[in-house]
């Protein structure tokens, strides 16, 4: 099973989407694919037509049992979306009281981790979309994840938050037994504009190592498929930024570029 993080302490760089055509798009190649919405603002729960601020059954449900976590528990919280093999646990705006909960208390700071350990055998691929600020939740995403995916506006202020990020990993990987592995992925790029072509240089100059040799195009479909509640891919599958996604996908999951079938691909080394 394969457990990756999307987060970036900046707010606004396409967190949540990201987290959406990349599993969408895992699913459709055949992998069973579960979504966790850790993140108090509840964009991805939006996405599937729920509202955090009503969830009773979410993520936080996870670190109110985190002593009796068990398959059960978790299996409750479980929704579908409606497209085969894709899942999601939807967020609680309870979660934003966590911060406060956890002085004192052992354990919060894995508890996501121990969610993804139970649910070993139940899927492929977990997608955590975590929230923009440094805290107990984050670390529950960084902790749990052997891959990490920063998403990154091609902007300047985007960058500073790039920064503060590659920091907190810095800080996180002595904690570590290995480094945690992390891609940054350019988004909304628009070539018209000098800043977004100015930005995308120096993301790819600073961080040569770790950022994806593609981008993420400012695509107004996705905002479309948003309001429609389908994953990008389902509304429009030949659109820029569902190309670019399909393409992130391939290189996270190290299909190699001459393999035309992904899900024979993945079939023989996912899982």
């Amino acid at each position: 099973m394969l457990v990756w993080s999307v987060a970036n302490q900046k707010g606004g760089v396409g967190k949540t989407t990201t987290t959406i055509a990349l599993g969408g798009l895992a699913a459709q190649a055949g992998l069973k694919v579960l979504m966790l919405d850790i993140d108090p603002h509840g964009s991805l729960t939006s996405y599937w037509g729920l509202n955090a601020d009503y969830c009773t059954e979410s993520t936080y449900n996870l670190f109110e049992h985190h002593k009796t976590l068990d398959k059960n528990t978790i299996n409750k919280l479980i929704h579908k979306t409606n497209l085969e093999n894709l899942f999601f646990i939807p967020a609680s705006t309870a979660l934003a009281t966590l911060e406060r909960q956890a002085i004192g208390k052992d354990g919060l700071g894995l508890v996501i981790s121990k969610t993804v350990k139970i649910l070993e055998q139940g899927f492929d691929l977990i997608l955590i979309d975590s929230p923009p600020i440094l805290g107990v939740l984050m670390i529950n995403a960084l902790a749990a994840c052997e891959r990490l995916v920063i998403p990154v506006q091609t902007e300047h202020l985007a960058i500073k938050g790039l920064e503060r990020m590659v920091h907190t990993l810095g800080m996180l990987s002595k904690s570590r037994k290995t480094p945690l592995e992390y891609t940054i992925v350019p988004t909304m790029f628009d070539r018209r504009t000098q800043a977004s072509t100015t930005s995308l240089r120096l993301i790819k100059n600073q961080y040569p190592d770790h950022a994806w040799a593609g981008k993420i195009s400012v695509d107004t479909r996705l905002r479309d498929a948003s309001k429609a509640g389908v994953a990008p891919h389902v509304f429009d599958p030949n659109g820029r930024a569902v190309s670019a996604y399909r393409s992130l996908l391939k290189f996270l999951l190290k299909v190699p570029d001459s393999q035309q079938d992904s899900t024979e691909y993945l079939e023989q080394n996912v899982g």
